[in-house]
């Protein structure tokens, strides 16, 4: 992200033709399920808000009883009668999150949470978990799903006017990717539909977006706002957006989220999508990016196309942030866990990382290294190595990256490290081989 220290949320859920044989009577739907987690750091608390049937299923059809990653949270749907294993995703969220700031240890909040699975074929169970940072579970529910219950709400909306920047297939076949309007006017449609291409383009100019992009299908959503922009609380100024989104999150004054993922959702109603970026008409540095549930980047400033790139590689690909500043509340990571994150390590299991990337032997050098040497160390830019180079995740200590450089760590480098590339494009080969 780039504030984020969000690890990210939320995610588009897909079938398999084991879940869903090849009958005429097979349901191919998609069922919304509406939480609220809520509590502060002496506890969690996971509440059902409300189950809706939500248009066809568009996505993942392949590896559907694993997860893509670990995540800082898991939700899967099992059969109640066989237990088999139906779905499972993987996410983040701000709530977890703003678990660890200060203000969780003075008062409870609630933020709303949005999961999409496919609508089971007879009763199934949804089993929602969120972990702490060491991996551990810190909260969970269970909730019982009939696909013919009447209360699952099945109301349709209209569309909200959208145009395809990418249209490789169906959606049953590609990873749907939605751009969506926040802060602009129904007059300015048009500007977002070009700030949308240019966010597109951003994207599928970097390796391996670029030599994978026809696996993707990119919609733009004109969702319309009220006010033109978005709500900037340091500069006291509070726009009737359609999403909400303000910068300040958490008090951090380039955090730029929205927590009306409610909306959001009902916003892409009838449009096949699995990953969603949001667009910020506003000249204002700042973004952020949650795991599996969306990212948010200004749209107008020098840095929005990095910025938006960086950010969907938390969102889409579920990496680190590989810069530190030592500055956060608490820790997101200790010696004895492993992060899940693929581009970043402890050392606790580097097997498990880019260990095979490296040289026998390879040695961590250590920050002050770094700061003393640069050029000791690294070299030139084109002679960079990949190894363990200390400092990432916010933490200058501990936490390593196998890069010099990456565009997880700064603004201005122009690429992925191999690091980051590869487990991207190992996110990919998930969702489509």
């Amino acid at each position: 992200m780039f504030h984020s220290r969000t690890l990210s949320i939320v995610a588009a859920l897909f079938l398999t033709a084991a879940v869903f044989p090849q009958a005429a009577s097979s349901r191919t739907s998609t069922l919304r399920i509406d939480c609220i987690f809520s509590g502060s750091c002496e506890g969690s608390r996971i509440s059902l808000s409300s189950m809706s049937e939500a248009g066809p299923w568009a996505g993942r059809r392949r590896n559907m009883d694993k997860p893509p990653l670990r995540g800082n949270g898991q939700i899967s749907l099992r059969d109640s009668e066989s237990s088999e294993i139906l779905y499972v995703n993987s996410f983040s969220t701000l709530f977890q999150e703003w678990l660890n700031t200060e203000e969780a240890t003075k008062a409870d909040k609630a933020f709303e949470n949005v999961f999409l699975v496919p609508m089971p074929e007879s009763e199934a169970v949804v089993r929602i978990e969120l972990y702490d940072n060491r991996g551990g579970l810190a909260a969970c529910g269970e909730f019982s799903v009939d696909p013919d219950d009447i209360l699952i709400k099945k109301t349709r909306r209209q569309s909200a006017p959208h145009r395809y920047i990418m249209n490789n297939g169906s959606p049953q076949d590609k990873i749907d990717l939605a751009i969506v309007a926040e802060g602009y006017t129904a007059d300015e449609a048009e500007l977002f539909y070009e700030d949308a291409e240019a966010a597109a383009g951003s994207i599928f100019s970097h390796s391996p977006f670029k030599e994978l992009s026809d696996r993707f299908n990119v919609v733009a959503v004109a969702l319309p706002s009220q006010d033109s922009g978005v709500s900037i609380p340091h500069d006291g100024i509070w726009k009737d957006s359609a999403l909400g989104s303000h910068f300040d999150t958490f008090y951090s004054e380039r955090y730029l989220t929205t927590l009306d993922l409610f909306d959001l959702h009902d916003a892409l109603a009838g449009i096949p999508y699995e990953h969603i970026i949001i667009l910020a008409n506003t000249d204002t540095y700042g973004g952020g990016g949650i795991f599996n549930s969306y990212l948010l980047s200004a749209a107008h400033n020098e840095w929005t196309a990095p910025v938006i790139v960086h950010e969907f590689g938390h969102s889409f690909a579920g990496l680190a942030d590989e810069y530190f500043y030592d500055d956060q509340f608490t820790e997101y990571y200790y010696p004895d866990a492993e992060p899940w994150e693929q581009n970043i390590t402890t050392l606790k299991d580097f097997s498990l990382k880019w260990q095979d990337m490296t040289e026998a032997g390879c040695a961590p050098i250590s920050k002050e290294t770094q700061l003393a040497d640069p050029d000791g160390w690294a070299g030139a830019p084109g002679r960079f190595k990949v190894g363990l180079y200390e400092g990432a995740g916010y933490q200058s200590e501990g936490v390593y990256r196998g890069f010099p450089e990456c565009r997880m760590k700064i603004n201005d480098w122009p690429s992925f490290c191999p690091i980051c590339e590869r487990a991207i494009r190992r996110i990919i080969e998930f969702y489509t081989e």
